[in-house]
């Protein structure tokens, strides 16, 4: 691992993760604010990490999405308990590709590709029957496993800034590593007190 490559440092801790998480290893905070700058946070799970970011998929015409468009700045929390580590992301999102959100809406379960065109995400729910409802029109409609990725649903990227590495320890006296990226796309490193 490259001492400053914040990305080659993820992809370990994230594998231990996998290895030690009794479920869910991918899943994450992600904060944004409300157009009037209140937070809001909620958790997402990660679906595709490359050198460019982080990846995650939901409606865009939900509650996080309207912020996101008001607001791309974002932060991603990693927290694993078992390992005692967390990772803080702090970055912009910009939209995956159609090309990318079909690639990845394809390998989703049967039930979850019609709960895409189900669910009105965000917005308010009479009854839990109005959804059940829903679904089973969608059922209908798409009776195959042939189901067309609805135009709302995508994803995003989380474009990282800086990268945050906290790892407990004895005493809480944690070890905390801090990357941000230099202006010629590099990483520079340095340290915080726990």
């Amino acid at each position: 691992m490259s001492a400053t490559d914040p990305f080659a440092r993820f992809a370990i801790w994230f594998a231990e993760a996998e290895a030690s998480e009794p479920s869910d290893p991918n899943a994450m905070i992600l904060a944004t604010t409300t157009p009037d700058g209140h937070p809001s946070a909620r958790t997402m799970l990660l679906k595709d990490v490359d050198p460019r970011g982080f990846v995650f998929y939901t409606n865009k015409e939900s509650r996080k999405s309207a912020e996101l468009a008001a607001n791309p700045n974002v932060f991603l929390l990693f927290y694993w308990k078992s390992l005692g580590r967390q990772i803080r992301i702090e970055g912009t999102v910009e939209d995956v590709t159609d090309a990318e959100a079909d690639a990845y809406y394809a390998t989703r379960p049967r039930i979850s590709r019609l709960g895409a065109w189900a669910s009105q995400q965000s917005r308010p729910l009479d009854d839990r029957s109005t959804l059940e409802q829903r679904l089973a029109a969608f059922e209908e409609k798409y009776p195959g496993d042939d189901i067309p990725r609805p135009a709302y649903w995508s994803g995003y990227r989380v474009l990282p800034e800086t990268f945050e590495f906290w790892q407990a320890m004895d005493f809480r006296l944690h070890d905390r590593t801090i990357y941000t990226r230099t202006v010629n796309g590099g990483w520079s490193t340095s340290k915080l007190f726990p």
